[in-house]
């Protein structure tokens, strides 16, 4: 295993080193500066848990909490407590480590794939295709005053904005934003690898959206924003190497916190994932 996993590659970030028992250590990001993105804690602890369960239970659903920053030049340990083992279900609870100081704990429940009813509320919204999209998370970064590139060879993603703020910078944005998303890296037809690839996309621009309701950017220096918590259900397998609809709707702020729903659409239209992220949104201006 890499020490350091290759600058945007999503499969050298996940190649996991065993390190006893149910613990693995993952390789460092150094790619970016500053603290750690949210989505490989969520992709690295959901394919450590992977590792200790049947290989027929998928995994169903979710729940996780950054509790500290981490360092992008640092390894991440990982350990696995083996909670429940049923005949339908697998519970694992999931902590992350550096230096002996736990940054992140999940909880991801497996189950045994089996028929039942299918149904769906929300219908995918309407999209122009991604090919015909240009605008990048980069480029809109940039415009918006930040210098450091996020996604592509920052990051192991392709963010494209269907439907970027036309307000100026003050008024709030009312609408739900939109964007096309998928894993830069051609990834083989493993279903765990690629759920911990939607796993890795869904941390990606929630907390920007909450934040955009009161007329700010996150680009902003004067705003302090980070993941709190994070919780994801998978409707069904899908593809996190080909291009999803990440739909996104706030649903509250206050208290210096913004709640976040993302639903993500399939290119067929099938709602595949729904996650809900809470991050604190601290404005440091007047």
């Amino acid at each position: 295993m890499p020490e350091r996993s290759r600058p945007g590659s999503f499969l050298a970030l996940m190649d996991l080193d065993v390190a006893g028992d149910d613990r693995f250590v993952a390789p460092a990001a150094p790619e970016r500066s500053g603290t750690m993105y949210g989505g490989q804690f969520l992709a690295q602890a959901l394919g450590a848990a992977q590792r200790t369960v049947d290989g027929h239970r998928a995994v169903h659903s979710l729940h996780a909490y950054f509790l500290r920053t981490g360092d992008v030049m640092l390894p991440v340990e990982l350990e696995v407590e083996r909670v429940r083992d049923g005949r339908s279900f697998s519970s694992r609870a999931v902590t992350a480590s550096q230096n002996d100081r736990e940054l992140f704990r999940m909880t991801v429940s497996f189950h045994v794939p089996e028929a039942g009813w299918t149904f769906a509320a929300p219908e995918m919204p309407e999209a122009p295709a991604p090919e015909s999209v240009s605008l990048t998370y980069n480029a809109f970064s940039r415009a918006n005053g930040e210098a450091e590139d996020w996604d592509g060879e920052a990051r192991a993603m392709d963010l494209r904005y269907v439907n970027p703020p036309t307000a100026p910078p003050g008024e709030p944005v009312l609408e739900d934003q939109r964007l096309w998303m998928r894993i830069t890296d051609e990834l083989p037809d493993d279903p765990d690898l690629q759920a911990a690839g939607l796993a890795y996309l869904s941390d990606s621009t929630l907390i920007d959206h909450a934040v955009l309701r009161h007329g700010r950017r996150w680009q902003d220096p004067r705003l302090v924003g980070t993941s709190l918590d994070h919780a994801m259900w998978f409707h069904g397998a899908a593809r996190a190497d080909e291009w999803l609809l990440f739909d996104q709707t706030v649903e509250a702020t206050g208290g210096a916190r913004g709640l976040t729903t993302g639903r993500l659409f399939d290119g067929a239209g099938r709602l595949v994932a729904t996650c809900m992220q809470e991050g604190l949104i601290r404005w440091m201006g007047e």
